[in-house]
């Protein structure tokens, strides 16, 4: 599989199921960005470069931590100007949790939002 790459596998009858940390993290990222009052993912400088170069990552602002089949997430989210960001906070962590235990069956013990700046754009209507 993937070079440096962590993986939840699932013994099986017929072989294996592996899920990767980077999967999870486009669940979450995918649920985090679903919720009213998140502006987008916040990544680090270091990612924005990378994307620059075309390497782009769809689980930017994302960090997953796997300990057997309990996961913590890490999600770093920008909000909107208008949003209560301790009910956006909140939101984020259902949502994130929800996703991630219904798509994969693995067990979320945490789910920690870092809201890293607030977006001044006006939403489009």
């Amino acid at each position: 599989m993937g070079e440096n790459r962590e993986y939840i596998t699932y013994p099986e009858e017929k072989g294996s199921i592996n899920i990767s940390e980077e999967v999870l993290a486009i669940i979450a990222g995918s649920a985090a960005l679903d919720v009213e009052g998140v502006a987008g993912l916040y990544s680090s400088p270091g990612r924005d470069i990378a994307e620059l170069l075309g390497k782009k990552s769809l689980a930017k602002g994302v960090k997953i931590q796997m300990e057997d089949r309990t996961i913590t997430a890490d999600i770093y989210i920008m909000a909107t100007m208008t949003s209560n960001v301790k009910e956006v906070g909140q939101a984020v962590q259902n949502a994130v949790a929800t996703a991630i235990e219904s798509t994969t069956g693995l067990n979320v013990a945490a789910v920690n939002v870092h809201i890293c700046g607030i977006s001044m754009k006006k939403a489009d209507k």
